[in-house]
């Protein structure tokens, strides 16, 4: 088979690179397409995965219609010039859109209900969308739940071992806790309505935790100077090592959110937009604690992390939850690769 996978945000990159890892030893060709508007790129060349540019893309409903035209005509293009067969990719319209236009099959994966307009310019085109089956909307006939989680593409433990020289990296002894504080820019059309933590409370989360531990910030964008000393300097393709190594992650970012609970570190989730996979790993495993941006629903949030890193147990507890969490859940790149091949 002659599959695109195309990306429209980093973690689109480890959402399908084992399963562009497992399918090419296979005889199939698997090529892909990638907006940089991040680390994509960046991603994408330590993995040692060849790839075609389609630019950074637009801000603001106007910018991303403008930029939608062009990207499907770009698609459109190498797709044609590629014949490919099947397209492969994360809830965004583009692949979908040029997948109809040439009468292919397109298979989307999608964890976020809050994503309306993408749902709208997508599912309509799209033979089939995979979702976990907590997901908290029926998106119609083409809609097919999973029990599992789009970070177990990449962190379930048939792929995921964790190197603990990233304690070396970030100045860390064994036995010194360190948490991991996560914002993120809020200008991705799924964002529209959440204004995230205010500056105040950002300087207030990272100086009440670093009363009891180290911290280190990961932003999308630019820190205020007195902030600027904490941001995380680690090679990109090692976050999930610092956070495994963690002794707790709080911030405005869903998937870091699930990916802490994939591995066993209890995570905060600030924005206004819920989500349904992150709701379910709150409900049945208590790894992750959602709020909405409210100044009261923040200081709750704040007080509740100090608590948990105050607790010299809570490793060993939320450990239990993710291991049950991996008990129900099932090998999500595995079931990629076994969806794909029905249409072999």
């Amino acid at each position: 088979m002659r599959i695109l996978i195309d990306i429209n945000h980093p973690a689109h990159v480890h959402y399908f690179r084992n399963f562009y890892a497992l399918m090419v030893p296979r005889g199939h060709q698997v090529f892909w397409v990638s907006r940089n508007k991040e680390i994509e790129h960046r991603l994408l060349d330590l993995y040692k995965i060849p790839f075609i540019g389609r630019g950074k893309g637009k801000n603001g409903r106007i910018g991303k219609f403008l930029y939608m035209i062009y990207a499907d005509f770009m698609l459109l293009d190498i797709s044609r010039k590629l014949k490919i067969d099947l397209f492969l990719n994360f809830l965004h319209p583009y692949p979908s859109q040029v997948a109809k236009l040439l009468h292919k099959t397109s298979l989307v994966f999608s964890d976020t209900e809050y994503g309306k307009l993408h749902h709208k310019l997508t599912v309509p085109y799209a033979t089939k969308v995979f979702t976990p089956k907590c997901y908290q909307i029926d998106l119609g006939n083409k809609h097919v739940r999973f029990n599992g989680y789009m970070e177990l593409a990449y962190l379930h433990p048939n792929y995921y071992k964790p190197d603990p020289s990233i304690l070396d990296i970030l100045g860390v002894k064994d036995s010194e806790k360190y948490v991991i504080v996560r914002f993120v820019s809020l200008k991705a059309a799924h964002d529209f309505g959440s204004m995230g933590l205010s500056f105040e409370n950002k300087r207030r989360v990272i100086h009440e935790l670093s009363k009891w531990a180290k911290v280190f910030i990961s932003s999308e964008g630019e820190l205020p100077g007195d902030l600027e000393k904490f941001r995380i300097n680690i090679p990109i393709n090692r976050m999930h090592d610092a956070v495994y190594y963690s002794s707790l992650l709080f911030g405005e970012s869903g998937t870091m959110a699930s990916e802490a609970a994939m591995l066993g570190v209890p995570s905060f989730y600030i924005n206004n937009n819920p989500l349904g996979y992150l709701e379910y790993q709150e409900k049945e495993y208590g790894l992750v604690y959602n709020f909405k941006d409210t100044e009261w629903e923040q200081n709750l949030a704040l007080e509740k992390a100090l608590e948990i890193i105050q607790d010299k147990n809570s490793r060993e507890k939320y450990c239990k939850g993710r291991d049950k969490l991996l008990a129900d859940s099932i090998d999500t790149t595995q079931f990629m690769i076994n969806e794909v091949l029905k249409y072999e």
